[in-house]
């Protein structure tokens, strides 16, 4: 069946490259206010962070295992306003943060949280990876291991956060928390398939299973042209 162009949704989509976690998190808060006063239309940030372990609203500090060891690497601990516990963040991970309106997707949070596993979902597909979801449990899972990490913010139905697709990163900072709270193992793009991935391409893939699954209307845009915002 067709769509028809009320089915549509503009949306415009940025590679960020690597940016610190605190400078991510106050440029996703001013295009969220954008968001909600319709300056902007939804909006995707594509981007890998320097090492950091955030902490959820839910999280458990005691979930970081070793804050010494962390600290000695100079991995920051940062507490954060997304949902969720703890996890890691870290060059050659992809972390998407989209800011969509949910009321004019017709989403509940739940219907959101499955259209970002089902998005992660489709490009696992795609690069020969067969990936799934758990009862009861946020993010997609290869097997027993966690290969995406979700965690969301609404404010006036605006999303911000969103997910953490390990691709080609450091496994081993994971060690240092219990991932998520689960006590479950991770895993990556690069040990499944037992080569590095073409950080480019996955985000080419990523880019694309959002447009299917969100039915957007995907424009990239440079960036730069989201200064005003910084």
């Amino acid at each position: 069946m067709s769509q028809s162009k009320s089915d549509i949704h503009p949306c415009r989509g940025y590679r960020l490259g690597i940016v610190e976690y605190g400078e991510a998190l106050c440029l996703q808060n001013r295009l969220t206010v954008a968001r909600v006063q319709e300056e902007i239309v939804d909006t995707l940030l594509l981007l890998q962070h320097s090492p950091v372990i955030t902490l959820g609203k839910s999280g458990n500090v005691n979930n970081v295992l070793a804050p010494g060891a962390a600290h000695a690497k100079n991995i920051r601990i940062i507490s954060t306003d997304r949902g969720g516990d703890v996890t890691c963040h870290g060059p050659g991970q992809l972390v998407v943060y989209p800011i969509l309106n949910l009321q004019s997707h017709g989403l509940s949070v739940g219907g959101y949280i499955w259209n970002l596993e089902e998005v992660i979902i489709r490009v696992l597909a795609r690069c020969g990876i067969v990936a799934g979801r758990e009862e009861k449990l946020r993010g997609v899972w290869v097997g027993q291991e966690k290969i995406c990490s979700l965690g969301v913010h609404l404010s006036n139905w605006v999303s911000k956060h969103g997910l953490a697709l390990n691709i080609n990163n450091d496994l081993a900072t994971f060690r240092l928390i219990n991932p998520c709270g689960t006590g479950r193992p991770m895993t990556s793009m690069a040990k499944i398939l037992g080569r590095p991935q073409d950080m480019e391409e996955v985000e080419s893939l990523t880019l694309q299973a959002f447009a299917e699954v969100f039915r957007f209307s995907l424009r990239e845009e440079p960036p730069d042209t989201l200064e005003p915002y910084r």
